[in-house]
C-alpha cells in the first residue's frame, strides 16, 4: 500500500512548530463516513475514542448520527460526555480508586448511559457496594475472552454464566451484554481474519443463550476492533455493535498490514531537518516523545518523501535516517510522516493543527491525552 498525505501549501507549513501532530478534518470525515457505510448503519457503531481523544472528532460523529461511543479512560470518558456523548462504554475493568471515580462519572452525568466491564466478582462486588451506597446505578458488560488472554473470562466456562448472574442479583449494577475484544487477530488476508474470528464466534452465542436461559438480557455484543470490524459487520446479528477506532486516523501498522481496510491517513506527524552530521544521514527533530516508541526500533514512522531511507538511531529528541538521497535536504527543511501507530503518538501531543481542504482552520486539543480531567 502507498502512503500519501495531502499536499500542504509550503507557507503553511512554514508556520507549523515542529514536532507537532497535524489532522486533515476533510480525511477524518471521509474516514467515519467509510466506517459507517462498512457498518452499513451509524446504528451499529460504537467506535473506540482512543485514537483521537478530541473533542471535536466526537463532534462530528455525534454530527454524523453515531450516538455510541467506546472508551479506555476515566479522561476519555469525561471528554466524551463533555463533547455531547449520552452512550457510553467503559471497555476496562474498574479496581481499586476508579471504582469510586465510576461513581463520580454516574454522578457528573446523570443523563449519560454508561457501561463498564467485568471478569472478577470480587471487584463487581465493590462496584455495586459503591454505586448502591451513593444510590446509583451503572450497567456492566461481561468481558469475554476469546484468545487475547489479556482480560476477560472464557465464554464456554460455567463461571462466565455466573459472573453475568451475579450483575444481575448486585445491588445497583444491570446487566449490558459482552465486550468481545479480539487484538490478537493480526492475520493480513481478509479470509484467515474472518476464519479465525468465527472459530471463536460460536462460544459467545451459546454463552448468550446460556444466559437468556437462564433469564438473563443480554443486549449488546460489542466486538472488535479495527482490524475485525469489517468481519464482525458482515454478521447479521441485531445484538452486535461494532468497535473500530485506528480507522479515524489511520496508520501504517494497519494499513500496511491490512490491505481490506478502506481508510486514508488522516494524521501526519511534522518534523524538520536540525542537522546533516554525515553526508549520508539527516538528523530530525522527531524524537521517541514525538511518535510512538512501540514499533520496533526503525518502523515508526514512513516518510512519503524518503520511503526508503533507514531510520538508525531514534532517542528521545532525534531521528536519524540514513539515505543516499541526504544532500536534497538541509536544516530547517520540513518532512511529513506517518506514524506507525496512530493511537499512542496522538497522546504525545497537547494539541493539533488542522487542515481542511488545504486550509488550515485552527488547533484542536488532545483532550484526553491526560489520565485526568477532573475526576
Amino acid at each position: 500500500m502507498k502512503f500519501v498525505v495531502p499536499n500542504i501549501d509550503p507557507q503553511i507549513l512554514a508556520s507549523l512548530h515542529s514536532p507537532s501532530l497535524v489532522v486533515f478534518a476533510d480525511q477524518v470525515r471521509a474516514n467515519i463516513d467509510r466506517m459507517i457505510a462498512t457498518a452499513g448503519s451509524v446504528d451499529r457503531l460504537r467506535p473506540h475514542c482512543k485514537t483521537h481523544k478530541m473533542a471535536e472528532v466526537v463532534r462530528i460523529l455525534l454530527e454524523k448520527g453515531v450516538t455510541r461511543h467506546k472508551a479506555a479512560t476515566v479522561a476519555e470518558i469525561e471528554m466524551l460526555a463533555d463533547a455531547g456523548a449520552k452512550d457510553i462504554s467503559f471497555a476496562y475493568n474498574p479496581v481499586g480508586p476508579n471504582i469510586a471515580r465510576v461513581v463520580e462519572l454516574v454522578r457528573k452525568y446523570p443523563d449519560v448511559k454508561l457501561f463498564v466491564t467485568t471478569d472478577h466478582p470480587a471487584p463487581l462486588r465493590q462496584l455495586s457496594a459503591a454505586v448502591a451506597a451513593a444510590g446509583l446505578s451503572v450497567g456492566v458488560m461481561l468481558d469475554v475472552d476469546v484468545g487475547l488472554h489479556r482480560t476477560g473470562i472464557a465464554p464456554d466456562s460455567d463461571a462466565a454464566l455466573q459472573l453475568y448472574q451475579a450483575i444481575e442479583e448486585l445491588d445497583g449494577l444491570t446487566p449490558a451484554g459482552f465486550h468481545v475484544y479480539d487484538g490478537h487477530q493480526h492475520q493480513e488476508s481478509l479470509d484467515e481474519r474472518r476464519a479465525a474470528v468465527l472459530s471463536e464466534w460460536p462460544k459467545v452465542l451459546d454463552l448468550k443463550a446460556r444466559c437468556e436461559q437462564a433469564g438473563l438480557s443480554v443486549p449488546e455484543l460489542l466486538c472488535g476492533g479495527t482490524p475485525t470490524f469489517p468481519v464482525y459487520a458482515e454478521l447479521n446479528n441485531p445484538a452486535i455493535l461494532l468497535s473500530p477506532g485506528t480507522g479515524i486516523f489511520h496508520d501504517v501498522g494497519y494499513g500496511g498490514h491490512f490491505q481490506d481496510l478502506d481508510f486514508v491517513p488522516a494524521a501526519a506527524v511534522i518534523t524538520r531537518v536540525i542537522s546533516r552530521p554525515t553526508p549520508d544521514r539527516v538528523t530530525l527533530d522527531l524524537g521517541n516523545k514525538s511518535v510512538a516508541a512501540d514499533p520496533p526500533t526503525g518502523q515508526r514512522v514512513y516518510f512519503p518523501d524518503l520511503p526508503t531511507a533507514a531510520q538508525v538511531i531514534h532517542n528521545e529528541e532525534h531521528l536519524v535516517l540514513e539515505t543516499p538521497d541526504a544532500e536534497g535536504f538541509q536544516p530547517g527543511d520540513v518532512l511529513l510522516g506517518i506514524p506507525t501507530h496512530i493511537c499512542p503518538t496522538s497522546a504525545l501531543h497537547q494539541d493539533v493543527a488542522v487542515i481542511d481542504h488545504g486550509k488550515l482552520v485552527g488547533s484542536w486539543d488532545v483532550t484526553a491525552r491526560n489520565r485526568r480531567i477532573t475526576i
